[in-house]
């Protein structure tokens, strides 16, 4: 299970005019799934391929697929630390990180890292999701330092 957390609490990124996502019958049971502290995936009984995001068919073998539920923790890929962005309403989250994570289950999500300095954020550095809550059946979610990551830092600052 994650943590979902209310929108207005202490380091909980703002969601203020941010676009929501658009809920379809492919990811309805993913976006619902984090508003109830599930990280959701995708895996084909089939072939057991495991995929992210939300699919109506396994892209391996194009049959039905099925929901997992992921412990929430992995790594960063990849990511790149966006400083410059004039677009409203991100110009006023800068500077601020998009990762690529790797689930320890093994599909890739993108998304925010949270909770530490930008430049803290490095490849293989270890993370656990949480969700924000938007609205009713809705919520994002982000990945942010594992607690051990977070207090380490603390320690040397």
């Amino acid at each position: 299970m994650i943590e979902v957390l209310e929108q207005g609490g202490h380091g909980v990124p703002d969601l203020t005019d941010r676009p929501l996502p658009q809920v379809d019958n492919v990811s309805s049971t993913y976006w619902s799934g984090a508003a109830q502290g599930a990280l959701l995936f995708q895996q084909c009984p089939a072939c057991g391929h495991r995929q992210f995001y939300p699919r109506a068919m396994c892209t391996a073998c194009a049959a039905d697929t099925e929901w997992k539920q992921a412990l929430g923790r992995g790594t960063v890929h990849t990511f790149t630390v966006i400083r410059q962005n004039m677009a409203s309403p991100w110009d006023r989250l800068l500077p601020y990180v998009v990762a690529i994570v790797e689930l320890e289950e093994g599909p890739r999500m993108m998304s925010n890292i949270t909770h530490c300095d930008v430049d803290d954020v490095r490849v293989d550095m270890p993370v656990e999701c949480y969700a924000v809550a938007v609205e009713d059946g809705l919520a994002i979610p982000f990945w942010r330092p594992v607690q051990s990551e977070r207090t380490e830092r603390g320690r040397s600052a």
